[in-house]
């Protein structure tokens, strides 16, 4: 008995391991079935130019149609991939996007702002996606909800109000909403006496919207239906259709595009015809809204100008002789021929003038000066100033919004890495300050325990040096031990400025240093720092951020193991290059909506943006602008590489980086990298270039990015 007990034992023990034998194996293999990559068809398509072929496998993603079945399964598999990746192992997302919605107040008022009888602010109410606009009344503090977006955004699964605007009568508000994320605007009008929304519907408009004085017209910009291109301006009279309202200016030349808006003093309708190298102003009488748009001063090669109205003068921003741009006025009245204009403010090498704002007495300046940014008030003379100190070694100001023109004070927004966003009301006199509302974290936040520093890292051609803004806690920082989170742009002439997020805690409070890279391209150091990161010298915007990171390392300020990097769009381009050019500098990468595809892009006028842009990075029909874009788009570039682990985003309606650039650079990574380093990519399926919309909706994608960066950078601890 003993025996056959014994040998039952046995053989159940051998059924046991065959059975977990078996588990293993069906563990695994469904393990991996999972995580099987999407493996498109590679369909080759010839592109020619100038004599030369580029063979692309993966054209067919592209279907402006956004319906095709085999292109949309292949997004929803990347989809699905992302999503197996995540939860086959560290998975962090949930427990980040909790911590980070925790931070956020659930109800938050904005400072309010006096225009006409009223004052207006912003109020977001808890667990509510989208803002209420709500506006009090100055003499009897009676409170009237003017515009709910959450209603708005009730039926769709995107939305977005992208411009609201009071009528000079203060009983109209016409504002402009997206639903789809293509940035294609439908104006709509609310009467605010009676609640209810006018039956004027303004389709596939740029948003831009500007009163006549009487409130009787609203002027409007449409897109070119095919390249989305804002390109001409109507006049709609309320409650006409929309086929009866007459276009009073078209822009022929399609590398120019349109922006309009009222005057400061709302005398004008202002229409701005701009390229990134020259502009022309149009005016038109906000009390004449019949008449005929009159320039300004007629446009010319290299010309950049902006006006500001002024009482009875125009000030004017001019790049003319002056590369950093003055200020000069004119009279009203007589010819705005630049041969009448003054010299108001002098040009100076070391400052570059970004912006200016006028009132009755004094007008407000807002300039660069090191890469920093300054604030004056000048008298109306421009004899005599003021200047306003900033606290931190970087920080970001900029002007608030100040409808009034008759106004004693002005508002303006400071922020830091380590200071919430902080709204002041200044003395056009005094230039005395006050703080007016500091954002507030919902959790305890005490912005001592962070260290803000700026430096200079030299780059490789010795004569440059490109500053950097880093922030991390104190108390979990050790030189050369800590990962590094670097963020970059460099294009355009934007500037990156160093700003708070409260998101961005749950890194520096897991030990991540992050950065700011104000590398050439952007304009931090005047306009020739843009134009040393464009066309012909844009290599330098990507050598620039890879100095930096090398520069931090070499001065032992981070782990040189741990190196992570990140940007969007153009930022998106910048990681491309990057990485094609240093592979194994970074462990891992963040590329949002990224501009990769940039010769084949470039070459196609019919895509949005396309025409508007040869001046940033050239005209791929011309051969030598074509060989130099050759030399770092990051696409063409893609090589039998060890990559690092990518995460790339996109929205299926994008419309200034198409979501096909992305889906094919993904596949086309996957084909050619020689490391077993994840490639990812999360398709927005009903969103465009910003992503989903949404106050909390937006912060799961930042929780997916820092769920992967914090899972690499642990993974690599362990191995």
């Amino acid at each position: 008995e003993l025996l056959k007990e014994e040998s039952k034992l046995h053989n159940q023990r051998i059924l046991l391991g065959f059975l977990l034998v078996c588990s293993c194996f069906i563990s695994t293999t469904y393990g991996e079935d999972k995580l099987k990559k999407p493996n498109p068809e590679k369909i080759p398509f010839v592109h020619k130019a100038h004599g030369e072929e580029r063979i692309d496998n993966y054209q067919w993603l592209r279907d402006d149609t956004r319906k095709n079945k085999k292109v949309l399964s292949h997004l929803r598999l990347e989809n699905k991939y992302l999503e197996n990746w995540f939860k086959n192992g560290l998975d962090l997302r949930s427990k980040l996007f909790e911590e980070i919605v925790s931070r956020i107040p659930k109800k938050e008022d904005s400072v309010p702002v006096k225009m006409g009888s009223y004052t207006y602010f912003r109020r977001y109410e808890p667990d509510q996606e989208h803002a209420i606009y709500i506006r009090t009344n100055i003499t009897t503090d009676k409170q009237e909800e003017i515009l709910n977006v959450n209603n708005l955004a009730k039926s769709s699964k995107f939305y977005r109000l992208a411009n609201w605007n009071i009528s000079p009568s203060e009983d109209l508000l016409a504002f402009a909403e997206d639903k789809t994320g293509r940035r294609q605007y439908e104006i709509r009008i609310k009467n605010l006496q009676t609640g209810k929304l006018t039956q004027d519907k303004l389709v596939n408009t740029s948003g831009d919207i500007a009163w006549s004085s009487d409130s009787d017209y609203i002027f409007y910009i449409q897109r070119d239906p095919i390249t989305l291109l804002p390109y001409r301006v109507l006049r709609h009279k309320l409650g006409d259709e929309q086929e009866k309202d007459k276009v009073i200016y078209e822009e022929t030349d399609n590398t120019f595009h349109l922006s309009l808006g009222n005057s400061r003093t709302m005398s004008y309708i202002e229409i701005q015809v701009s390229s990134t190298t020259s502009s022309e102003t149009l005016l038109i009488p906000s009390d004449k809204p019949l008449s005929k748009p009159k320039s300004f001063q007629k446009r010319q090669k290299g010309h950049l100008y902006w006006i500001e109205d002024d009482g009875d003068r125009f000030l004017v921003q001019t790049n003319l002789d002056a590369k950093n741009f003055k200020i000069m006025q004119v009279p009203k009245g007589g010819s705005t021929s630049k041969s009448n204009w003054k010299n108001l403010i002098q040009h100076n090498k070391s400052r570059f003038l970004e912006s200016v704002l006028t009132f009755p007495s004094n007008f407000v300046l807002i300039y660069r000066e090191d890469g920093l940014k300054k604030l004056r008030i000048y008298s109306r003379s421009g004899s005599t100033f003021k200047s306003i100190k900033m606290q931190d070694p970087s920080y970001s100001l900029y002007l608030a919004a100040n409808p009034e023109y008759n106004a004693s004070n002005f508002n303006f927004g400071y922020t830091s890495m380590r200071v919430p966003d902080s709204i002041y009301s200044a003395s056009l006199n005094s230039a005395r300050k006050k703080l007016l509302k500091q954002a507030k974290l919902k959790t305890a936040y005490d912005p001592s325990l962070y260290r803000v520093k700026r430096l200079k890292i030299k780059s490789r051609d010795g004569n440059t040096h490109i500053p950097v803004s880093l922030v991390y806690k104190k108390t979990s920082y050790k030189k050369g031990k800590n990962p590094l989170f670097i963020y970059g742009y460099g294009s355009y002439g934007n500037s990156l400025d160093a700003g708070f997020s409260s998101t961005r805690l749950s890194l520096l409070d897991r030990g991540y240093v992050f950065a700011i890279a104000h590398i050439r391209g952007g304009q931090e150091m005047g306009r020739e720092w843009y134009e040393q990161g464009k066309m012909f010298k844009k290599l330098n915007t990507f050598y620039d951020f890879i100095d930096v990171t090398k520069g931090l390392v070499k001065r032992g300020v981070v782990d040189p193991d741990n190196l992570f990097a990140a940007g969007g769009s153009a930022g998106g381009l910048l990681m491309g290059a990057v990485i094609n050019f240093e592979p194994n500098l970074y462990k891992a990468i963040i590329s949002n909506v990224p501009f990769v595809d940039v010769v084949t892009t470039m070459s196609d006028p019919s895509i949005p943006l396309t025409t508007g842009e040869y001046n940033e990075w050239g005209n791929p029909g011309i051969k030598k602008q074509y060989d130099y874009m050759m030399k770092y788009s990051p696409y063409d570039n893609i090589d039998s590489l060890s990559y690092p682990s990518i995460l790339v985003t996109t929205g299926l309606w994008d419309s200034q980086v198409q979501y096909y650039e992305p889906a094919k650079y993904v596949a086309k990574l996957r084909d050619y990298t020689t490391s077993d380093n994840p490639i990812l990519m999360k398709v927005n399926m009903s969103a465009g270039h910003g992503g989903v919309s949404g106050r909390f909706a937006s912060l799961e994608e930042v929780a997916m990015e820092y769920a992967f960066i914090i899972r690499q950078q642990k993974e690599r601890k362990a191995n």
